[in-house]
């Protein structure tokens, strides 16, 4: 496949995760990566493998949280590879804790900040450019963005504003040739799980998961690549997740109870 070859792409939280597994396995069809996160010794490195690897690379740090970032991001893409082909809108952050045991509601304004308001910032900045090139944009949203989740009600709020936004978008796209591709994947290993906040606002350090039961960043990149090459409105990157979008119409106790037993499970 080498749909991207010299496409120019833009991903957000490209440092380490999704964002970075993405970048690796793009890399050896020849695009013109833009890479943006806040740290800039993880974009650099990223940046030498995937350069390594045949692709052109722009480094672009930045925080998204604010605004004038984000349209830095698109202008630096555009000085420098003259157009913006695929917008992957990956930065995000998460957290873990019952609503009954949050103590710093600063907490759902953080998540929402990065998870649903910079990626329309960034979104909005991008638009004219990807008219022009007739594009795509790709919102990693979460499986937790199509039905509630325990414990992670400002992220799975973050992530429903998400997919509601696009939605619209796309519809309002419908003539422009710019498609919406919104992953979703389930819980995926990386390091966001780490750095999820706790009911005071702080990170947890330690991962509550069962990683080796869940899927690897690289394993969700690879579904993702074919998704977005055939412009798909959806990727839903787990069986549970797809047959969970329908009981939640027809049998939404059984999705409550598949949710809480996830959780509960920690995979």
């Amino acid at each position: 496949m080498s749909e991207f070859a010299g496409n120019v792409v833009v991903v957000t939280g490209a440092s380490e995760g999704i964002g970075r597994a993405l970048c690796e396995a793009l890399a050896p069809q020849g695009p013109k990566l833009v890479l943006s996160a806040r740290n800039e010794e993880r974009l650099e490195a990223l940046a030498a493998t995937c350069r390594a690897a045949g692709a052109e690379v722009l480094v672009v740090p930045g925080d998204l949280t604010h605004e004038e970032a984000c349209r830095s991001l698109v202008a630096a893409t555009i000085a420098h590879f003259g157009r913006l082909d695929t917008l992957v809108a990956n930065a995000g952050r998460t957290m873990w804790a019952r609503v009954d045991e949050i103590e710093d509601l600063a907490i759902f304004r953080e998540v929402m900040e990065l998870n649903y308001f910079s990626v329309v910032n960034v979104t909005m900045a991008a638009l004219p450019h990807l008219k022009a090139s007739r594009g795509r944009i790709v919102p990693v949203a979460s499986v937790a963005g199509l039905t509630g989740v325990p414990s992670r009600s400002g992220y799975c709020a973050s992530k429903h504003a998400l997919i509601g936004f696009f939605d619209s978008l796309r519809i309002e796209l419908g003539d422009s040739g710019v498609t919406v591709t919104t992953i979703c994947p389930d819980f995926v290993v990386t390091e966001i799980h780490r750095r999820a906040l706790d009911g005071k606002g702080r990170p947890l350090g330690v991962t509550p998961m069962q990683e080796s039961r869940i899927m690897t960043a690289a394993q969700c990149a690879e579904l993702m690549i074919p998704a977005m090459a055939q412009r798909k409105r959806m990727l839903i990157t787990s069986r549970r997740g797809k047959l969970g979008r329908f009981l939640k119409i027809f049998a939404p106790g059984l999705i409550d109870r598949i949710a809480a037993k996830a959780i509960a499970d920690r995979k």
